[in-house]
Parts: structure tokens; C-alpha cells; sequence
């Protein structure tokens, strides 16, 4: 085993990411050193970069947190595992995690932010809650393409099934990018006729391609006339005008002004992306309409296998929403996901050698 690894740093906001060789660290009890795959550019990270959200690791610091890779050293059972890294990574002990809510874990380590993560040839972790990928999957996807399981498919997953989703509901996604094409998907699966919303037309169209319900291009529209528009959709869809449920999947400010105005009667609003800017709202109306806002925050390990599953039975498509890149172009692939220039996720791929 070659006792070299690399990693992209972050040595300064705004600034480019400079590849540094390390030895292979020695590993503690319980922990893993995996031989990295993939792993997938998300949001935060460009936040981490270029926003100034604070990582609660020192800088220098190696981002990335949607982790896919092989298992080379660590307890016996996971040795020459493929494995995905979820994104959270929780004590399993606290009040917290015996509450169900492991996920928001005041002890929890995520890589790429308390400590180094994934734009690297190589990277330690607990073994404690490593997600094994049946070989079944791996005959219909790289493991490179399924490091997008780790938060890009399980944060969906985890808010679509807190938002209490039920057969025939209406599921109203603001934003199919990277994020929420999955969240689409998988409310879709649920059972509910889904509209997703966006300012991109061409992700509308991969959206409609890949089975969801409507799309409608809210580009040129006002708040009201984007709600009315979802009103009559759903009344041509037979979904109810009640009792919507809407996911804030854009990260932005106007996603997230448009997604609370669109709150009706028993309305659920699950916010999942992020952003900096702050939102002006009138939190009457969650009185006046029953309703009600929830958070998420990546998904509990527990959950997984449950979305592992459903890609092992193809009722989740990954590949035809992802992109590679060698890991020597992460400047470039960050520069241009902070200009929009990419309609799929993109997954960096180590090419040290």
C-alpha cells in the first residue's frame, strides 16, 4: 500500500485550493482509513469557500463531506468494504441520539468541517456508522457516482419522511438542482403528485423527463401569480388545495420568501437549503393557516440503508444527476458551481496517481 496520501486544502477563504502530501496518519480504535472514490461539491462546501461560514475545524482545513470509498484499515469487519460516509456522524450516546434525533448529536464529527474530509486521496473515520453498498448496487452505479448518497440523497430523504408526506399529498420543490431533483424523486415515491419549481428551465426539463408530476418556471412570476399557478396545477393533478407540502431545496432567499407565502391550510414547510441571507416572513400566518415550518439537518446514519435500498431496487435514479471530475480540477469545478454553470451534482474523483 503506497503510504502517501493527498489532499486539496483550504488554506484561505476565497483562495485556491493547494494539493498537499501527507504520510497515511496511523488510525485510532474504531476508527477507518478509506481510499476515497468520490466525493460530491455541495453547497456548504461552497459556502465553507466562498460565503465565510465558519468551519468548526482550524483552517487549513480539506472540505468535502459526500464520501464513497473503500475501506483499507480499521476493524476487521469492514476491511475491503465499499462504503459511504455519511455526512453526520453523531455519538450514539447522548440525549440526542437516544431520542431519535442522532442527527443533530452535539458531539457529532463531519467531515470537511471538525476535521479533514473528502477532496483528498484518503480519509479517517469512525467506523461506527459506515454505510456498506451491496454489490447489487454496485452493478448499476460507480462507487464514485453513489458518494452523492451521503447528503445530496439522504438529506432529502430524512426531511421528506419528517415533513409526514402521505399518499396523494401535494409535494411543492422549490429547486431541483443537485439537491432537490432527488428530494422530487423520493417524495414521488412516497406517493405524492409532485411539482417542482425553478428559475432553470433545463433542470424543469430533466425533472418532467425523469417522471415528476409538473414543473412551472417561476423565473419571470410574482409570489402570487406562482401560487396561483400551483393551484390550478393541482387542481389538474386531482391533488388536494390543502394540507401541502412545500421543500425549500434552492438556498436562497427568494426560494425561501416564495416558499413560505405558498403555506396554506395544514401546510408542512421543510427548509433544507442554506444561505446566509435572512428572510422577512409573517409568523402569523403559521397561526392563521395551522401550519407549520420544520428544519432538517442531514440525515441519521440509521436512515441509509433505507436509501440504499431504494437505488438497490431502481425506484431512485442516481447517475443520469451526476457529473465527474478529476480531483486536480476542484478550482475550476468550484468556480464554476459558484456561477451556476452546472445543471448536475458534481463528484471530484482522486487522480494523484
Amino acid at each position: 500500500m503506497n503510504n502517501k496520501m493527498y489532499q486539496w486544502q483550504m488554506i484561505e477563504l476565497n483562495k485556491e485550493f493547494t494539493l498537499v502530501e501527507k504520510p497515511l496518519p496511523e488510525i485510532k480504535n474504531g476508527e477507518a482509513l478509506i481510499k476515497i472514490a468520490g466525493c460530491g461539491v455541495c453547497h456548504t462546501d461552497i459556502s465553507f469557500w466562498h460565503h465565510g461560514v465558519q468551519t468548526r475545524g482550524a483552517l487549513p482545513l480539506t472540505l468535502g463531506h459526500e464520501i464513497s470509498g473503500t475501506v483499507i484499515a480499521g476493524p476487521e469487519e469492514w476491511l475491503h468494504k465499499k462504503v459511504i460516509v455519511p455526512a453526520v456522524l453523531p455519538c450514539g450516546e447522548c440525549e440526542l441520539c437516544k431520542r431519535g434525533r442522532s442527527n443533530t448529536c452535539r458531539k457529532q464529527l463531519m467531515p470537511g468541517n471538525d476535521f479533514d474530509g473528502g477532496f483528498a486521496s484518503h480519509v479517517v473515520v469512525p467506523a461506527k456508522y459506515l454505510c456498506r453498498v451491496p454489490d447489487k448496487v454496485l452493478r448499476k452505479y460507480s462507487l464514485q457516482q453513489l458518494s452523492v448518497i451521503a447528503d445530496a440523497v439522504s438529506t432529502p430523504y430524512q426531511v421528506v419522511k419528517k415533513s409526514e408526506i402521505e399518499e396523494g399529498d401535494l409535494a411543492i420543490v422549490i429547486g431541483v438542482g443537485g439537491v432537490g431533483i432527488y428530494g422530487a424523486q423520493i417524495a414521488k415515491i412516497f406517493g405524492a403528485k409532485v411539482i417542482a419549481l425553478d428559475v432553470n428551465s433545463e433542470k424543469l426539463t430533466i425533472a418532467k423527463y425523469h417522471g415528476i408530476d409538473a414543473t412551472l418556471n417561476i423565473r419571470i412570476l410574482d409570489v402570487k401569480a406562482v401560487k396561483e399557478k400551483v393551484k390550478e396545477i393541482a387542481k389538474e393533478l386531482g391533488a388536494p388545495q390543502v394540507c401541502w407540502k412545500i421543500f425549500e431545496m434552492s438556498g436562497t432567499k427568494a426560494g425561501q420568501e416564495l416558499a413560505f407565502n405558498l403555506l396554506t391550510f395544514a401546510s408542512t414547510l421543510s427548509i433544507v437549503g442554506f444561505t446566509m441571507d435572512k428572510v422577512e416572513v409573517r409568523l402569523s400566518n403559521l397561526m392563521a393557516y395551522d401550519a407549520k415550518i420544520i428544519g432538517t439537518w442531514g440525515c441519521k446514519p440509521e436512515l441509509y440503508p433505507e436509501v440504499v435500498q431504494l437505488v438497490a431496487n431502481d425506484q431512485l435514479k442516481i447517475d443520469q444527476f451526476v457529473e465527474t471530475f478529476p480531483m486536480s480540477k476542484i478550482n475550476e469545478v468550484f468556480r464554476d458551481t459558484l456561477e451556476h454553470k452546472y445543471t448536475k451534482r458534481s463528484v471530484l474523483v482522486p487522480d494523484f496517481e
